[in-house]
């Protein structure tokens, strides 16, 4: 239960933290899109020495389906080198503070903080649109980007098995996929994601921010730990599917000094490339990052936003297409120089062999109703 008032924004203290073990954010503020702030109610008892005290309440994580009516998300940014994507979730799970992704629950009237980490959105028959959309007349196949927003293989995958449905409309249409993400889950679909590699139709590009168990098990909580990642990548090049390691995001004064040790830890484990995108920070990500720094490393706090208002024209973040992904100045130039220059002296390509779009092919049959020919 929730009642209303006026927004004042941040103002309200830190959710406590016996409330929110492995989750990321520290409030749950509203988004940019709300007139008005939720706050919790209280007992009614509070004053006059009448005060009941209620044990707090874990944030435990919700679910709900949605019914989409369109699977492939278009787009025609000259940041990305792709023109489409799908998202089998909204929302997701692993917590990770620093997430871009964070300010588009502001869309479904839910807040960047804790209900992106909690209040989650599964699509598991969205495989089905995709099947429609795939066998239109008027489609014309290129690489299907997945992970681009959340991450196809959060731990909500376990139950719903979308991303996985989505792989064998893939497969059966002969489409190429390109897969982004930190979850260990990926390796369940070797048994897809291997002969579509094969067939020059997948690869899989693994995201380890720092090498740190602890500080990753703080700022992604229910991100599979680091060398738990490097064993997938592992797992992914020996059965033959072309991985790139994504050294994202490079937060500046707390992670940037692990970038070598990344690439050559990853090259070792079998990525044939790899990448890197500079912290960022739009909208309400921004404060939900403060104050994850200031409580988990106070300590490196300034020095990070210092960094970052460097890279920004003073400001924390800079949305402008060609500048968003690396920011500029001094400190940004060094982080893109050593990453280049540790890539090639360990053999790692800046991008991966191209996907094959020419072996698209509409089956006659359907998964439900397969052909008889």
């Amino acid at each position: 239960m929730f009642h209303f008032q006026d927004m004042t924004q941040n103002s309200r203290p830190l959710i406590a933290p016996e409330t929110r073990r492995a989750r990321g954010a520290a409030r749950n503020m509203v988004g940019r899109f709300e007139a008005f702030e939720r706050v919790e109610p209280g007992t009614g008892w509070e004053g006059d020495g009448w005060d009941i005290p209620e044990p707090p309440k874990a944030w435990r994580t919700e679910v709900a389906i949605e019914r989409p009516r369109s699977a492939i998300t278009r787009n025609a940014s000259p940041d990305v080198p792709f023109d489409r994507s799908l998202n089998a979730y909204r929302g997701c799970e692993h917590g990770c503070i620093y997430c871009f992704a964070r300010p588009s629950h502001g869309y479904l009237g839910l807040s960047p903080g804790l209900d992106f980490e909690t209040r989650l959105v599964a699509r598991p028959d969205i495989w089905r649109v995709l099947e429609a959309e795939l066998r239109r007349p008027s489609y014309a196949p290129a690489p299907l980007a997945m992970g681009t927003n959340t991450d196809p293989y959060q731990p909500i995958e376990a139950r719903f098995k979308a991303t996985r449905k989505v792989l064998e409309v893939l497969r059966d249409f002969a489409h190429p996929t390109g897969i982004v993400t930190k979850g260990a889950m990926v390796a369940r679909d070797l048994d897809i994601l291997g002969p579509m590699a094969a067939r020059g139709l997948a690869h899989v590009g693994v995201t380890i921010t720092t090498l740190d168990a602890d500080l990753s098990r703080r700022m992604e909580p229910r991100v599979p730990l680091p060398a738990r990642r490097l064993a997938v990548i592992r797992q992914l090049a020996e059965a033959g599917v072309p991985v790139r390691v994504m050294v994202s995001p490079v937060i500046p004064g707390l992670t940037d000094h692990e970038v070598e040790a990344i690439l050559e830890v990853a090259a070792e484990a079998g990525a044939q490339a790899a990448s890197w995108i500079m912290l960022r920070l739009p909208h309400e990500v921004a404060p939900l990052m403060q104050d994850w720094l200031y409580e988990h490393v106070p300590g490196r706090a300034e020095k990070v936003l210092r960094r970052l208002r460097e890279m920004h024209d003073g400001q924390l973040y800079d949305a402008r297409f060609g500048h968003r992904m690396r920011g500029q100045g001094i400190h940004a130039r060094m982080i893109g120089r050593r990453f280049d220059l540790a890539a090639k002296r360990l053999g790692l390509a800046d991008g991966l062999p191209p996907l094959d779009c020419t072996q698209f092919q509409v089956p006659l049959g359907t998964q439900e109703q397969p052909s008889l020919f």
